[in-house]
C-alpha cells in the first residue's frame, strides 16, 4: 500500500506545503466549476476564476507555460463569459445553449491555428523546448483555449474539446508529478461526458418546445 502511494504522491516530499495546498484548493473548485458547467449553472465562472487564479501561479512556477496562458485565458474568458450568461432580453436568456454555426467553427479553427503559435513563440522565445510534454502542453493549450470560447457563448461542442484535452491532459500531468491535478483531469473527463450528454438532453427538449 505505501508503495502505490508512493508512487502517486511521492513527488510531493520535495514541494513546499503552501504550493501542495494550493494545487488542491485549486482542483477543488476546478471541479466545482466544471460540475457548476454541466449543469448550466453561472456559478461555473467564480469558481472557475479562483481556481484558474491559483493554477495561473502553480503553472508558471512548474514551467508549463502553455498551460499557464490557458488558465489566464479563462479567467478572461470567465469574466466574458459570466456577462454573456447574465444577459436577458425580455426575461429570455440571449445565449441559450446551441449548437455551433459554420461562422462559429471557422472561428474555431482559427482560434487553435492562432494558439498553436501563439505558444510556440512563447516556448521558442524563454527557450522552453526541453522536453516532450512542451509540445504536448502546445497542443492542448489550443484545445482548450477552442473549448473554453464554444463554454462562454454556450455551445454544446465545447464539451467534446474538453473531453479530448482532458484525457491528454490526465498522463501529461502525472508523467510531470502533479497527481493531484491528473486525477482533476480524470474527474473532468467523465463530468464532461455527462456534461454533454445533459446539454444535448436541454437542447434536444429546447427543440421540442
Amino acid at each position: 500500500m505505501s508503495q502505490i502511494f508512493d508512487f502517486l504522491f511521492g513527488q510531493y516530499s520535495s514541494y513546499a506545503p503552501l504550493d501542495v495546498a494550493l494545487e488542491f484548493i485549486a482542483v477543488i473548485f476546478g471541479g466545482l466549476s466544471v460540475w457548476f458547467s454541466k449543469k448550466n449553472n453561472i456559478w461555473v465562472f467564480p469558481t472557475g476564476m479562483l481556481s484558474t487564479a491559483i493554477f495561473v501561479y502553480l503553472l508558471l512556477k512548474w514551467e508549463l507555460l502553455g498551460d499557464m496562458m490557458i488558465n489566464a485565458y479563462y479567467f478572461i474568458m470567465s469574466v466574458y463569459g459570466w456577462y454573456v450568461w447574465t444577459q436577458k432580453v425580455n426575461g429570455a436568456e440571449v445565449t441559450p445553449i446551441s449548437r455551433t454555426t459554420n461562422k462559429e467553427k471557422r472561428i474555431s479553427v482559427l482560434i487553435f491555428i492562432a494558439t498553436l503559435l501563439f505558444v510556440f513563440a512563447v516556448y521558442q522565445t524563454f527557450d522552453k523546448w526541453n522536453s516532450w510534454t512542451a509540445y504536448v502542453d502546445t497542443v492542448t493549450t489550443a484545445v482548450f483555449f477552442v473549448g473554453m470560447w464554444l463554454m462562454a457563448r454556450r455551445k454544446i461542442e465545447n464539451w467534446i474539446y474538453w473531453i479530448l484535452g482532458d484525457l491528454i491532459s490526465i498522463p501529461l500531468y502525472f508523467y510531470k508529478g502533479f497527481t493531484f491535478t491528473s486525477i482533476q483531469y480524470l474527474v473532468f473527463t467523465f463530468i464532461a461526458i455527462f456534461g454533454y450528454i445533459s446539454w444535448k438532453k436541454h437542447l434536444s427538449n429546447a427543440t421540442l418546445t
